[in-house]
């Protein structure tokens, strides 16, 4: 299983499934990262938290807990 935690500076991602329940992740969808979209890894933190990414034209930063429960393919 490759998580969103996993990827590399550089990366791009596929998400192919969103763990969790209720609440946390409904958040997670909220900020428009769903199934099948492409995510790519913009920085990490010096201590691996948080992570920055772009989704869907804009820039988000992700808590390392929130990115272990994203699953993802690497296209690039």
């Amino acid at each position: 299983m490759f998580t969103l935690k996993d990827a590399k500076i550089g990366a791009t991602v596929k998400v192919t499934k969103i763990n969790g329940e209720g609440p946390v992740r409904r958040r997670i969808m909220d900020m428009g990262i769903t199934k099948n979209v492409e995510i790519f890894i913009r920085k990490v933190a010096p201590l691996g938290d948080p992570i920055e990414v772009k989704v869907r034209g804009y820039e988000l930063s992700l808590r390392k807990a929130d990115a272990e429960m994203i699953e993802a393919e690497l296209l690039k």
